[in-house]
């Protein structure tokens, strides 16, 4: 192998023999010296920052107690507040000539739509707040005592104040929504302006069941328009309003055939956004009530139209959460329809069966309830068409750990006319219930 040369090192060493500087070649050498420490030094500062990034400041938390972001709840609906709310206290309507009664009476609606806050400031403009009020039971009394007051010129102005004081933008709903939902533990919201809100409602339900009250004449102003501003507060949280809502809107169907047909129709868009979307509307236990009265008054033989409300619409809405809220309304409705049209039985008994819960052993009591309900007022014929899968159920609830559900199962059997029901198919039923009342003796809960 060939030797490799071995590389010089050159080294500088400072030798004892060197003569020192002098003071002049000393201030040299450190001029000349200086610049090159300079040029090292940028030098490595550069090579440092193409290696490691430069040190970032951290800012040191200080800690404290958490911060908790509270829940603004917007309890009550705001309204556009007037801006001239100075009204002018105006005579009794009892002390004004025959002449001039009509003009004063227009003269107090347009008052009261003045608008005013109870929201931000409750305490602001109470005198004139008061005004309003006494001219408003002043009106629900004039209208309820005195005949032919209610005249051509009255009906715009009485609707307009209506909608002025009543059609507004509900606030979001603040209490829970589903299951979760308890009617006896959540508080409703209810409306801060209710002490006008209510004369006001008073008065229009007053307006509306006057004996000189002309659906003629009123047709121009009650259209589609408000029936559908008129639905939109049934989701108000206050019942009170709702209670309200409920009557008015039941004189309206009555008195206005023409809209009869649309307002079943928002009725029912309401009902598919319920069921579809939402599973939110504080209304649904009302509007129920409202069709279980419509539903009594169908003529037979029932439309398509109405049996396609029973099975698409009723029957889902046995699968909303919520049910506990509205199910007495409900189980009304769907009964009222069997007893017009028995042949309804069949396809409602298996709709049941289909949402029939799985583990919600409140809801299955519900359930329970509804169908011996419906059994109560069963054709003998249409019983035989649903016996079997019937059957089959009620034996699983009365095997049902849940000893409320079980108990509840065995109730039927105290029934007379169920109990006569069973007795005229007993080889068809008793096979499919014996084991499951068998084994009821060694239930958990004896």
């Amino acid at each position: 192998m060939p030797n490799k040369p071995k590389k010089e090192k050159t080294t500088t060493k400072a030798t004892t023999n060197s003569k020192p500087a002098t003071g002049k070649e000393a201030n040299e050498n450190k001029e000349s010296t200086e610049p090159t420490v300079t040029k090292r030094k940028q030098a490595a500062a550069v090579n440092n920052t193409d290696i490691h990034p430069p040190t970032t400041q951290l800012t040191k938390l200080h800690p404290g107690p958490p911060l908790i972001k509270s829940i603004k709840r917007q309890s009550s609906s705001r309204f556009n507040i007037s801006k001239n709310r100075e009204l002018q206290k105006l005579p009794p309507l009892k002390d004004a000539t025959p002449a001039e009664r009509e003009e004063l009476f227009a003269q107090k609606i347009r008052q009261c739509c003045v608008l005013f806050d109870f929201v931000q400031d409750p305490l602001s403009d109470l005198k004139w707040k008061e005004v309003k009020r006494a001219a408003l039971n002043e009106m629900v009394e004039y209208v309820t005592q005195n005949r032919g007051v209610i005249t051509d010129t009255i009906y715009p102005e009485a609707i307009h104040m209506f909608c002025c004081n009543l059609f507004r933008t509900l606030p979001p709903s603040s209490n829970p929504s589903g299951a979760e939902f308890d009617p006896e533990e959540d508080e409703p919201n209810l409306e801060a302006a209710w002490p006008h809100l209510q004369l006001v409602y008073e008065y229009f339900l007053r307006f509306l069941e006057s004996p000189d009250f002309q659906p003629n004449t009123a047709k121009r102003y009650i259209d589609q328009k408000f029936i559908l501003q008129l639905l939109e507060l049934f989701d108000s949280e206050d019942p009170r309003e709702r209670d309200f809502l409920k009557t008015i809107l039941h004189r309206i169907y009555g008195k206005f055939l023409g809209l009869r047909a649309y307002i079943r129709k928002q009725i029912n868009n309401i009902f598919y956004s319920f069921i579809y979307e939402t599973e939110k509307h504080n209304g649904v236990a009302e509007l129920l009530e409202i069709l279980g009265s419509i539903i009594n008054g169908f003529a037979l033989p029932l439309k398509e139209e109405h049996k396609a409300f029973l099975l698409k619409v009723l029957l889902p809405l046995h699968k909303v959460k919520s049910l506990s809220v509205y199910h007495p309304q409900l189980a009304y409705c769907v009964v009222q329809f069997l007893e017009k049209d028995p042949s309804l039985t069949e396809p409602v008994i298996i709709g049941l069966l289909k949402y029939w819960p799985k583990v919600h052993s409140p809801k299955e009591v519900m359930f329970l309830n509804e169908l011996e309900e419906i059994l109560d007022v069963i054709e003998p014929a249409e019983f035989t068409k649903v016996m079997v899968p019937l059957f089959r159920q009620l034996a699983k609830c009365v095997s049902s750990p849940h000893f409320q559900v079980a108990e509840r199962a065995l109730y039927y059997w105290n029934n007379e006319y169920i109990l006569s029901l069973i007795s005229d198919n007993v080889a068809v039923i008793l096979p499919i219930v014996f084991p499951a009342l068998y084994r009821t003796k060694q239930h958990w809960n004896k």
